[in-house]
């Protein structure tokens, strides 16, 4: 099919050729005419070679993200984007065993080939979030697979078309679930939990924390849904503390003890907040300390401040936690790099005067893979460290 075209200046093609999906006006020679938000654009070099398709926007600064590259040769239909949605089920298929995990992400965007979509599954339920005014045109699309393809019989969808924490039903309408991670179970409440409702993204970090956690005393900072804290009891650890801001979310840690569990003498649900608790806490008295933070910085401008955040923590951490401990320490903000992280956490040990080692380094689960071509999607970087 012809599509109306975006052309690139002469030399700002490389990006689109190594198959790096995202295009900025800077870069753009000639706009397609009489073309509308949310169109499907043709992205051509300066001599008119196609280079593949995307998602136009032509109010932004990142004017087309790019879901095709080359010469597309099948029409653009729901049949194609029902495809697509195919294949990244397909992968999770591979990957993750889902009659023991039924809480996981179908689509990561850019990781997925499909910009601007990200689609969280729990059991029969979908958190489906549509980024672009493109996307959104996709809801048909999607709702149809996830009915045939999964059995989901509630779907809820947030577009950009709303206001920010905003959302729509579009299929059923059942806010709290539980389901199924490495066989332990959770609650969720997909239309008002942070995120799309949990952070599957830790999958494999808390497995490996479970691996870890035998006879040992632990503090979950940040807890929120307190999934640390299961795995640890999980594991064998003989006390757990879970510290959350939000008293809804230290009731949410003990709620989902008492599911795998019931009454759980040995875990504690604490709302405070979790600098003054590193602050305040007695040396020793936790010899496994888990530190998951929300970004502390969402633009590139507010790094430096995020950085003396994370410092702070880390700081506190090392300094309390008993010899011989470890710490699980992670941060998710995308403008913080691997690089830049690890400078962060050795500051914080050389502040410390410990000897500190890595033990693990860590990523995002594979259910949110990174695209090779397109590095911004490696957001979750983490560390197990042994502090002696």
């Amino acid at each position: 099919m012809n599509y109306p075209r975006l052309v690139l200046k002469s030399g700002r093609d490389r990006s689109a050729r190594n198959r790096h999906p995202w295009i900025y006006s800077g870069a753009v020679k000639e706009r397609p005419a009489k073309v509308g938000d949310g169109a499907i654009v043709a992205v051509c070099d300066n001599e008119g070679e196609v280079l593949g398709l995307g998602h136009y926007a032509p109010q932004s600064t990142l004017i087309c993200r790019m879901f095709s590259f080359g010469k597309e040769e099948s029409e653009v239909n729901a049949a194609y984007w029902e495809a697509k949605l195919g294949k990244a089920l397909a992968y999770r298929n591979q990957l993750l065993d889902l009659s023991a995990t039924t809480g996981y992400r179908l689509v990561h965007a850019e990781g997925d080939s499909l910009p601007g979509v990200v689609i969280d599954i729990y059991g029969d339920a979908a958190s489906v979030q549509l980024r672009t005014v493109g996307t959104a045109h996709l809801t048909a699309a999607i709702q149809g697979f996830l009915q045939k393809e999964l059995g989901v019989q509630h779907m809820y969808l947030r577009t950009e078309t709303k206001e920010e924490g905003e959302g729509t039903w579009v299929l059923g309408q059942e806010q709290e679930r539980s389901f199924q991670e490495n066989g332990l179970s959770f609650y969720v409440d997909i239309a008002t939990g942070q995120k799309t409702g949990f952070f599957l993204d830790q999958r494999d970090n808390r497995a490996l924390l479970k691996s870890m956690s035998k006879g040992r005393s632990v503090l979950n900072a940040f807890s929120y849904s307190g999934a640390f804290s299961v795995y640890a009891i999980a594991g064998g650890a003989v006390s757990v503390d879970s510290v959350d801001i939000s008293a809804a979310a230290a009731e949410l840690a003990t709620r989902n003890m008492e599911l795998n569990f019931g009454p759980t003498p040995s875990h504690q649900g604490i709302k405070a907040d979790a600098f003054k608790f590193l602050q305040e806490m007695e040396k020793d008295a936790y010899d496994l300390i888990v530190l998951d933070p929300p970004a502390f910085t969402k633009h590139i401008s507010t790094v430096q401040k995020a950085a003396r955040g994370y410092k702070e923590i880390n700081l506190k951490a090392m300094q309390k936690i008993a010899s011989g401990g470890l710490l699980f320490t992670y941060s998710c903000s995308q403008h913080i790099s691997s690089d830049l992280f690890r400078k962060i956490v050795f500051g914080a040990a050389s502040d410390a005067g410990r000897e500190v080692r890595i033990v693990h380094q860590m990523s995002q689960a594979p259910d949110h893979p990174i695209s090779i071509y397109h590095p911004e999607g490696e957001y979750l970087k983490g560390l197990v460290l042994h502090v002696d």
